[in-house]
Formats: structure tokens, C-alpha cells, sequence
């Protein structure tokens, strides 16, 4: 049963961490993708299932552990703790000993431990993107799309109504206006509301716009921030050619590299056995459990395009530093400790 319960925990992990991987990926793209998002959905489910079963099995490990013993690396590899005692084992060749690597060994635990920091980094820096995607999404986009949305380069027609500058820093990023624009062949009037323009529009200014040929009474829709040609389509897209792609990459970026000098810090500063007793910690492993599966149904509404409760808003608005925030208040205690 021990035996059992080991790769349990060993085969849960490694799921789990592709299944984590995966559904980051997914949310880098999701801008643009019409709801239900199923993919990251999915995913979802299997990270914080994996992350459940896990948590239950190391539970189950120390109900199961006879008096005695240990977490020490210094014991006879028989005997450590997370690997089936000989007696159970018969005459079969262990898995690890046919792939040829020490689940025990110091530089397996070092390499395990970078690879989960690696991931921390990147799913906080996933999580955020998608959390500006959502952010950003358009009902009239999603509108335009279901009637066979196209882009074209339109004219303006008309003097631009509403015109605001979009102000950072006192620096002007780009102008807001109501605009009526001519699409060749199509409508000579289209309405488009909210159209966002890096230049100050006027009469005769050139823009792209995405509308639907069916239905132009749902007039159209001008970002240049933004890829409208992924939009129409409804594809995945990371890191699109618009500003907000620009933005989501190097948001990206920053984030990792937190988690980069993270995963440093908390595998090099550490000594196996330390790394070890917290993989392998019950408790610890509940926490972070706890966390994968709260951020996962945070973000279950908005990935299925429903409306969020204020814990759920909490959780998927918050999960990206959460993440990082359990893992290093979990972590920490290892520092320096051998």
C-alpha cells in the first residue's frame, strides 16, 4: 500500500505540473478566443484535482509510517522514507533504476525543486496576462464575431465627436472618440463608439476596423491597441501584434524573472534534505493544494463567461501574487537549513 501511495504522490505531481504548464499557456492566448475558454478550463481541473489527490496521499503516507521513521538522506537508500521498503518490492527492478535516476539523490530533489519555482514564476506571470485579458474583453467584439466579423481599412467621414485623451503620466497615449467611417464596399456610414486611436482622429484619418457585413447595424469596432484580425477570427494568440501584446509580454517577463531569482534563492540556499521534508510535508503540500484548487474555482467563472461571487473575484483577481506569496511563506523555513 506505502508503494502505492508513493507514486501516487510522485505521478500526481508530475501531472500535475504539465497540467499546470499547459493551462498558463492557454491563458497567454485567451484574449481573443470567444468563452467558453474549455481549454485552460479543463486543464484547470486536472491541475487542482491532481494537487487534491496528492495532498491526500501524503496524509495517507504518514498514517502509514511505522515508528522510527525518517526524511534523512543519510539513511540506506532502502530505508528512506518515500521509497517502498525491499520487502514489498520482491525481485522487480525499480522505475527509477531503469530510467537510472535517485529520486533520492541530491541532485534530483535540486532539479525538481527549480522546476516547481520555474513553474511558480511562470504561472503568477500566466495568470496575470489572462487577468488583463479578461479585463479587456468587449461584449460588442464577441457581437461582431457571431455575425461574421472582417476587417477593413475605413475612412472618417465625419468630425470625430467625444474626442479624450488617454492620459498616462501626464503623456498622451492615444485618443478615444465617436467616430462615422466609411467602409469600402460596404456601408458608407458605420457607426463605431469608443474608438481607440493612437493619433488625434479628424476627417479623412484612415483606420482599421472590424464589422460584420450581416449586420451593420452593430456598427464597428477601432482599437489599435489591439489585433483585430485575431479577434474576428477568434484564435489563440499570444503576445498578438497590437500595444496590449507588447504589454502582456513584458508583464510576462517581469514576473518570471521573479520567479527565476526565486527558484535560485530557495534550491541553492537549501540543503536537500530540507528540500525533501518539504516535498514531501503533508501539511505544506495542503496548503498549496488549497491554494491551486481556490485559484482554479476563482477563475472557473470567468473562463466559462459567468458572473464571479466577491471570493471568487478575490481569488482570480489576487491568484497571480497569491501564488507566489504561499509558495515563498511555505518555503521559507528552508532557507539555510540543511
Amino acid at each position: 500500500m506505502r508503494s502505492v501511495l508513493v507514486w501516487t504522490v510522485r505521478l500526481c505531481g508530475l501531472v500535475g505540473w504539465i497540467a499546470v504548464a499547459v493551462a498558463c499557456v492557454w491563458l497567454l492566448g485567451i484574449g481573443s478566443v470567444p468563452r467558453p475558454w474549455n481549454g485552460p478550463l479543463a486543464w484547470g481541473a486536472v491541475a487542482a484535482g491532481c494537487a487534491v489527490v496528492r495532498a491526500g496521499a501524503l496524509w495517507g503516507m504518514r498514517r502509514s509510517r511505522k515508528p522510527g521513521d525518517s526524511v534523512s538522506l543519510n539513511k540506506p537508500r532502502d530505508e528512506y522514507y518515500d521509497r517502498p521498503r525491499p520487502e514489498l518490492l520482491g525481485s522487480r527492478p525499480q522505475l527509477g533504476d531503469v530510467l537510472g535516476i535517485r529520486f533520492d539523490s541530491p541532485a534530483w530533489i535540486r532539479t525538481r525543486t527549480c522546476a516547481v519555482w520555474l513553474l511558480v514564476g511562470f504561472a503568477s506571470g500566466a495568470l496575470f496576462v489572462g487577468l488583463m485579458a479578461t479585463g479587456s474583453r468587449n461584449d460588442r467584439v464577441d457581437s461582431l464575431r457571431d455575425a461574421g466579423a472582417r476587417v477593413s481599412t475605413a475612412t472618417v467621414v465625419e468630425r470625430p465627436g467625444a474626442v479624450r485623451e488617454d492620459l498616462s503620466e501626464d503623456v498622451v497615449r492615444g485618443y478615444s472618440a465617436r467616430l462615422v467611417v466609411a467602409v469600402p464596399g460596404g456601408p458608407e456610414r458605420l457607426a463605431v463608439k469608443g474608438a481607440y486611436t493612437y493619433d488625434k482622429p479628424s476627417a479623412g484619418t484612415e483606420v482599421e476596423v472590424l464589422w460584420a457585413p450581416s449586420a451593420p447595424e452593430l456598427g464597428g469596432y477601432v482599437h489599435e491597441r489591439k489585433d483585430l484580425s485575431a479577434l474576428a477570427e477568434g484564435r489563440w494568440s499570444a503576445f498578438s501584434g497590437g500595444a496590449d501584446g507588447r504589454d502582456s509580454l513584458v508583464a510576462l517577463v517581469l514576473v518570471m524573472v521573479v520567479g527565476g531569482v526565486l527558484a535560485a534563492v530557495f534550491t541553492f540556499t537549501a540543503g536537500p534534505e530540507a528540500l525533501q521534508r518539504l516535498a514531501w510535508s503533508p501539511g505544506v503540500q495542503t496548503v498549496r493544494a488549497a491554494l491551486t484548487a481556490a485559484v482554479f474555482l476563482g477563475w472557473r467563472p470567468l473562463l466559462l463567461g459567468h458572473e464571479a461571487s466577491v471570493p471568487e473575484e478575490l481569488f482570480a483577481g489576487g491568484g497571480f501574487i497569491l501564488v507566489l506569496l504561499v509558495y515563498v511563506f511555505t518555503s521559507v523555513r528552508t532557507i539555510g537549513d540543511g
